[in-house]
């Protein structure tokens, strides 16, 4: 099949480089032209584990071609993907102008039928009036007898884990308003799930609140659980414990229930904070995920006073090393990452870093362009320790989880490690001689 997807960010250019691995023509559009020459290039802006791989394969064998013009992708393929960026606004809700825009675009240029299939993360109502906007462009151009169908699928990709998860997805979610537009689609995804039908059709609706409730459900846990860990260092118990104990009832499970500083990326603090703003703007408040949200914005402030009590208030003159800047493991992404809240705090108060990422050092050293002679940033983890009165775990990277402790106590000023992440025994750090600071542990 002939597919035009919209967008070659995290979700717009996984999917079209996992349709085209499995031998649909892809045209991948994106207005940033810089973007689409790096790609035509076959390198990718975006560090995603065996993407450039796939992406390299099949733009050298045709299957996968990238334009910044939307006419070019869209003349010929029967599916158009709308996959671009829908961050939030000033009040928390969806900014929604680059959806309208593609939307207004394809109607003007319209010319056979097509499936026009929201995958951007967005409110409910907004597939609904992607088609309206695209009737409204046709009718202008007196092109009424132009059919096209909309339809609602969203993307359910873990980063640093995103191939993996499109090309054996755990479900499909597919939202349409007829049964012509849900058979189209099942023909497609058809080849993702041969060995179990995990296709799901609902209403274009539910399909977009799905979405947002399967992302609010997962910060839901996440800070529930931070905030029991901070129970725990009142009661002397150990969420560790808590964790496995909670998470051997099968009604409940044990993913997502780890303590640690927080939630952070591009989707978990958006999406609960978008669903919030729909809740309000449709007068039935989701108080739940209101606290959800504070709890997870007072967890990195909860942690960042842990290290400041830790030198009575005065860290003036400290330099610390952090490990890890992006926002969880596998990944270059920055956004929302909880390294980026402390850094500049610490900074702030008079302290120094010294930092290292194995993949996002670019990216945050672009975020914290502000702090360039307090911050230095390193190659290598245990660089960043040289003379550093504690180590700052904030991501938990494969190389940083069984470290060399002997040569780490060597290094630093002094043994301090404040773990964000609960990666190591605090048993023994204790038996090596480090002031270990975790969360909510014994």
């Amino acid at each position: 099949m002939r597919i035009c997807v919209v967008g070659t960010g995290y979700v717009g250019l996984v999917t079209g480089a996992c349709f085209a691995e499995i031998g649909h023509d892809v045209w991948c559009v994106d207005v940033d032209e810089r973007k689409i020459a790096m790609l035509q290039e076959g390198r990718i802006p975006i560090y995603e584990p065996g993407l450039e791989e796939i992406v390299r394969r099949n733009a050298s064998q045709g299957r996968l071609r990238f334009t910044t013009s939307l006419k070019e992708g869209m003349e010929s393929s029967l599916f158009i993907f709308i996959a671009v960026g829908t961050p939030p606004d000033d009040a928390g809700a969806a900014d929604l102008s680059f959806v309208w825009s593609v939307a207004r675009e394809i109607g003007d240029h319209l010319e056979s039928y097509k499936v026009v299939v929201t995958k951007s993360t967005v409110p409910v109502g907004t597939t609904l009036r992607v088609k309206k906007i695209i009737a409204e462009r046709l009718a202008l151009r007196g092109r009424t007898d132009v059919e096209f169908d909309a339809a609602f699928c969203p993307e359910f990709l873990k980063e640093g884990n995103a191939v993996e998860d499109f090309m054996k997805p755990d479900r499909i979610v597919v939202g349409t308003e007829n049964n012509r537009t849900a058979e189209l689609l099942k023909e497609l995804f058809f080849l993702f799930t041969m060995r179990e039908n995990r296709i799901l059709t609902m209403s274009i609706a539910s399909a977009e609140l799905t979405k947002y409730a399967a992302n609010a459900m997962l910060a839901t846990r996440i800070s529930f659980m931070n905030e029991l860990a901070r129970f725990c260092e009142r009661v002397d118990a150990d969420v560790d414990e808590v964790r496995t104990g909670m998470g051997s009832d099968s009604r409940i499970g044990s993913s997502f229930l780890y303590a640690g500083v927080g939630y952070g990326g591009s989707c978990f603090p958006k999406d609960v904070r978008a669903l919030i703003a729909s809740g309000d703007e449709a007068e039935s408040p989701l108080s739940i995920l209101k606290a959800v949200d504070a709890v997870n914005r007072d967890q990195r402030e909860w942690f960042l006073k842990k290290i400041m009590s830790h030198y009575g208030g005065d860290v003036a003159g400290r330099t610390f090393a952090v490990w890890g800047l992006s926002f969880k493991p596998q990944t270059d992404d920055v956004r929302e990452s909880p390294a980026l809240y402390m850094i500049p705090r610490l900074v702030e108060a008079g302290a120094r870093i010294r930092a290292h990422d194995p993949v996002a050092t670019a990216n945050a050293r672009e975020r914290l362009a502000g702090l360039e002679g307090a911050v230095e940033y390193t190659g290598e983890n245990y660089e960043a320790l040289e003379g550093a009165d504690a180590l700052l775990l904030m991501t938990e990277w494969p190389p940083f989880r069984r470290p060399d402790f002997q040569r780490m106590k060597e290094l630093l000023r002094h043994p301090v490690i404040f773990d964000g992440r609960n990666q190591y025994s605090p048993a023994l750090m204790r038996a090596m001689g480090f002031d270990y600071v975790c969360i909510g542990r014994r």
